[in-house]
C-alpha cells in the first residue's frame, strides 16, 4: 500500500459506513513541536481518520487571522523545516492516522521539490496541500509526488471557472478540498447555501472523495454535511484554543484538553 492508499483506505472505511471522514488541522510548532506531537497523537485518538499539519509560512495563502497567528507564534519560536520532518516522523509511527502536510510551494522550491518529497515520504505524509500552487499548473509537481506514492490534494473554490476546475481535477489525487466559502479559513456561522450545488457539480466530475473546509467549525456544519460530501476539515476551530488572550500566558493544559473535548465531539458528529 502507498502512502497516497491510506488516504483513499480512510476514506472508503467511512463511505462503507455511511459516515464522514473528519479532518482536523495542526500548526506545527505551535506553541511548540512536542505539543505538536501530543496534539497528533490526541486527535487520533479521538478519531481523526486524516490530520493536517500546517507548515509555518511568513505569508500564508487564504489562512484566516488565527491560522495566520499560529504560524507567526511558530516562525517566531525558530520551528525549522528540520525539526517538524523529525518530529513527524517519529509521531507518524506512534499512530494508525495518516498524516498530511498543508505546505506552501514557496517553501518546497527553496528545498527543491524532488528533496522536499523525498523527506516527506521519510517523515511518513501520505500526501501534500499546496494551497499556493494552482492545479491547473500542477502538472510537473503531480507527476512527481505520484512517483513518490504522496497524493497531491487539490483545492477548488465556489469561484473557479468551469474551465479551469476540469484541469485541475486532473491533477487531483488523495481527495478534493472543497472550499466552503470564497475568502480566507476560519469560523463561520453558516455554511453557504450554494455549497451543495457545488458539491453536486463535483460529483458529476471526479470520482475522488470530496473534504468541504474553510468555515466549518461545529459539530452540527458537520452532521448537515452529511450525504453530501465525504469529509469535513476542521481547522481554526481546533487552533484558536492555542491562541493566548492578549496579555495572557497560554494555559496549555487547558487549550489541549478543549483540543481534544471539541475534536472529540467533531468525530462524533462525523462518524455518529
Amino acid at each position: 500500500m502507498t502512502p497516497s492508499d491510506r488516504i483513499s483506505a480512510a476514506f472508503q472505511t467511512r463511505q462503507t459506513q455511511q459516515q464522514l471522514a473528519f479532518i482536523p488541522f495542526v500548526t506545527a510548532g505551535d506553541p511548540d513541536l512536542s505539543v505538536t506531537c501530543d496534539l497528533i497523537r490526541e486527535l487520533s485518538a479521538a478519531g481523526a481518520d486524516l490530520i493536517e499539519v500546517g507548515f509555518p509560512y511568513s505569508d500564508p495563502i487564504a489562512d484566516g487571522p488565527v491560522i495566520q497567528s499560529s504560524y507567526t507564534r511558530a516562525l517566531n519560536h525558530k520551528v525549522k523545516l528540520d525539526d517538524i520532518f523529525a518530529a513527524v516522523a517519529k509521531v507518524s509511527r506512534e499512530i494508525p492516522t495518516p498524516l498530511l502536510a498543508m505546505v506552501s510551494y514557496a517553501i518546497i522550491f527553496r528545498s527543491g521539490s524532488e528533496r522536499f518529497v523525498q523527506r516527506a515520504v521519510e517523515a511518513g505524509f501520505c500526501g501534500l496541500i499546496v494551497p499556493d500552487l494552482p492545479g491547473d499548473e500542477a502538472a510537473e509537481f503531480a507527476q512527481l509526488t505520484s512517483q513518490a506514492g504522496l497524493a497531491l490534494v487539490q483545492l477548488v473554490a465556489p469561484t473557479t471557472p468551469a474551465v479551469r476546475l476540469e484541469r485541475i481535477l486532473k491533477q487531483a489525487s488523495g481527495f478534493v478540498y472543497c472550499i466552503a466559502v470564497a475568502g480566507t479559513t476560519g469560523v463561520k456561522e453558516a455554511l453557504p447555501s450554494d455549497l451543495t450545488q457545488m458539491l453536486g457539480q463535483l460529483r458529476k466530475q471526479t470520482k475522488l472523495p470530496l473534504a468541504v473546509g474553510f468555515g466549518v467549525s461545529r459539530p452540527e456544519q458537520v452532521r448537515g454535511l452529511k450525504g453530501l460530501a465525504d469529509g469535513a476539515i476542521v481547522g481554526s476551530a481546533l487552533v484558536k484554543f492555542l491562541t493566548p488572550k492578549e496579555g495572557e500566558t497560554l494555559d496549555l493544559p487547558t487549550a489541549k484538553q478543549d483540543v481534544k473535548q471539541l475534536a472529540n465531539d467533531l468525530a462524533t458528529a462525523a462518524h455518529g
